[in-house]
Formats: structure tokens, C-alpha cells, sequence
């Protein structure tokens, strides 16, 4: 295929996927709210935790804010690799694959509509925290963090189509959801690294998507954004995304053996 036809059957798969929006939107309501919800709850229970020394910023809701942006990419990301397996449940991929398009294009495809759909949860996330008061991390650092939401879900999705792809079921859908959820738990989402003790410090030291949050957070937590804060994010992202992309297209290759 062309550049130009493999950009059209992207299109083609990204509107696809997106217009799942439109046809059940009920399906997409707890991805949406569930991002906000944990972070109404979390910032109630834990909002304390920024009177102990050390802590990086008096608000706790500008704090949490990146782990819920990442939690509602993570958990969309994940829920393409749900409708994935649905559709090799009913044997519409398997057309897919019989279709002249390269394997990365179909690939692309899927995970790049992951990275626009995780913006509507990190939209009205973004509008109930700045509504009870966090912090205006600047342009900058808006930008910043929805780059990140993207990349995250970009990551997210390739790993939930490889699973996909290798149990070819949706009862895979608590393993793609459960390895991302604790990708971004045992990082420091809820207190700066200091303050954490014993394995979970260790866990979070050597976790990449760490240095993920920390990126996005800068701006939230009044630091000016710097690539010396930025760049360590981006390459996790790029180094997860490029591990579950070779994942991916392995299993792919596999189907089609």
C-alpha cells in the first residue's frame, strides 16, 4: 500500500473506533466519570497529607490531578483492547486481516483513536477539579499533561490489543485493565516519592511510569515546566509504546500463522 491509502485505512479504523462513541455512548459514561470520581474521593480522604513536611504543593487536588488524567487514559487505552476481542469474537477482525493493509497500519489505527477518545475524560476531569479550586498549571503545563494523556492511552491500548490478540477473548478484559491500574498505582500517585517507605518507595523508584506522572504534574504543582522535568516522561512513554507495539504486532503476526 501507498503512504496514501495507509493513511486512509487509518482514518477509516479511527473513526470506527470513535464512532463507538456515538453508538453506545452509554458504554463510555463510567470511563468518563470514573477518572473524576476517584479524584472527588481521594482528594477528600487524603487532602491532609499536604500538611506533612515535604509534601510538594499545598493543594492536593492539583497534586492528583495527573494520576486521575492518567488513570482515565490508562483505563480508555484498555478498553479498546476490550472491544479488540470483541470484535475477534465475532470474526470481524479476522476480515481485517484477510484486507491488503500492513499489520502496523491496523495496528495504528486502533490505538491512535485510544489517544483522541482519552481526551474526554481528561476534559471533564480537567473541568471539576479547576471548579473546586486546583491550580491553573499554565498553558504550558496543560498542554503538556494532555500530551501525556494521549501518549498514556496510546500505551495502554497497544497493550490491551496484544492481550487481545494472545487470548483472542473478552475474558481477558480484567487483565488489561488490572496491569494498568497498578502500573499507575505503584508509582508516586498519591505522595511525592520522599514520603513513601519500604517496597512501595522501591516499586515506584524504578517504576517508568513514574517518571511519567512527575512530567505531567509539574505545572499543577507550580514548577515551570522544563525539558529536564519533561524528558524522562517521554521517553517512558516512548519506551512502553514501543515494547507493547513489538508485543502487538507479534501476536498479530501469530493470528495470521
Amino acid at each position: 500500500m501507498s503512504a496514501r491509502q495507509s493513511g486512509g485505512a487509518i482514518r477509516v479504523l479511527m473513526r470506527r473506533a470513535l464512532n463507538e462513541i456515538t453508538r453506545v455512548p452509554g458504554a463510555a459514561i463510567p470511563g468518563v466519570l470514573a477518572p473524576s470520581i476517584f479524584f472527588l474521593g481521594l482528594t477528600s480522604v487524603f487532602g491532609s497529607l499536604t500538611l506533612l513536611p515535604g509534601f510538594d504543593t499545598q493543594s492536593y487536588q492539583s497534586f492528583l490531578i495527573p494520576v486521575s488524567l492518567m488513570q482515565g487514559a490508562a483505563f480508555t487505552g484498555a478498553a479498546t483492547g476490550v472491544n479488540l476481542a470483541r470484535d475477534i469474537e465475532q470474526g470481524w477482525f479476522d476480515r481485517l486481516l484477510a484486507s491488503p493493509a500492513p499489520r502496523p497500519v491496523l495496528l495504528a489505527g486502533l490505538v491512535l483513536s485510544a489517544s483522541f477518545r482519552a481526551l474526554i475524560p481528561a476534559t471533564f476531569l480537567l473541568i471539576v477539579a479547576f471548579a473546586i479550586g486546583a491550580e491553573w498549571p499554565g498553558f504550558g503545563g496543560l498542554a503538556l499533561a494532555l500530551l501525556i494523556v494521549m501518549g498514556m492511552a496510546i500505551v495502554a491500548a497497544t497493550w490491551g490489543t496484544s492481550l487481545a490478540m494472545r487470548f483472542k477473548s473478552q475474558s481477558a478484559a480484567p487483565l488489561m485493565q488490572a496491569g494498568m491500574f497498578l502500573a499507575v498505582l505503584l508509582t508516586t500517585a498519591y505522595a511525592p516519592l520522599e514520603l513513601l517507605q519500604g517496597w512501595l518507595q522501591e516499586i515506584a523508584r524504578i517504576n517508568p511510569v513514574t517518571q511519567v506522572i512527575e512530567a505531567a504534574r509539574q505545572g499543577f504543582i507550580g514548577e515551570d515546566v522544563t525539558w529536564a522535568g519533561t524528558w524522562p516522561g517521554l521517553l517512558a512513554l516512548a519506551g512502553l509504546a514501543v515494547l507493547f507495539t513489538w508485543m502487538a504486532l507479534r501476536a498479530m503476526r501469530r493470528m495470521t500463522a
